[in-house]
């Protein structure tokens, strides 16, 4: 019985946070950025806020979903965000995505998808594409490997290395 308390209360908590971050993205078009709202939560509480800062900041890797993690990550003074939720006003783009990966996000929660993103003019179905059905001949950049002799020259500095750090 408690076990379904505590999935009820992660339900609600979740409801709110993503209520949240569609006010987030709300205010972003309000006050000049994009549509896009995000914040990472941990053990119950709202870590860090983040929206779109694309054209605000020129930086084309300030989704709100990346924001709110860099902004996570100072936080809680940590490049991994094991234990944590990502929730966004709408489905992480390929990039965001790999990003919570990258990050160790443990879940994701979304309101609005990819279609409805679409339907306002920021289509990323063609990017969900190319990782999903499109050989990398068909991409619209050229990806190419030259092979170097010395390719593996940082990754064996990095396993000489006895005091790095893991990840």
């Amino acid at each position: 019985m408690s076990t379904q308390i505590q999935e009820a209360d992660v339900q609600e908590a979740e409801r709110v946070w993503l209520e949240q971050a569609i006010r987030l993205a709300t205010d972003s078009v309000r006050n000049g950025g994009g549509p896009f709202g995000a914040l990472v939560a941990k053990g119950g509480e709202v870590v860090a806020l983040g929206n779109n800062q694309v054209t605000a900041t020129l930086d084309p890797t300030a989704h709100a979903e990346v924001s709110a993690m860099r902004a996570a990550c100072k936080q809680l003074n940590s490049f991994s965000l094991e234990g944590c939720v990502l929730v966004t006003s709408c489905e992480p783009c390929p990039m965001c995505l790999s990003s919570a990966l990258w990050a160790r996000v443990d879940r994701i929660v979304f309101a609005a998808d990819r279609h409805d993103a679409a339907v306002a003019g920021f289509d990323d179905r063609k990017f969900y594409d190319l990782f999903e059905k499109q050989p990398a001949s068909m991409w619209p950049m050229a990806v190419e490997r030259l092979s170097l002799p010395n390719r593996t020259e940082p990754f064996d500095t990095w396993l000489a290395k006895a005091d790095r750090v893991e990840y």
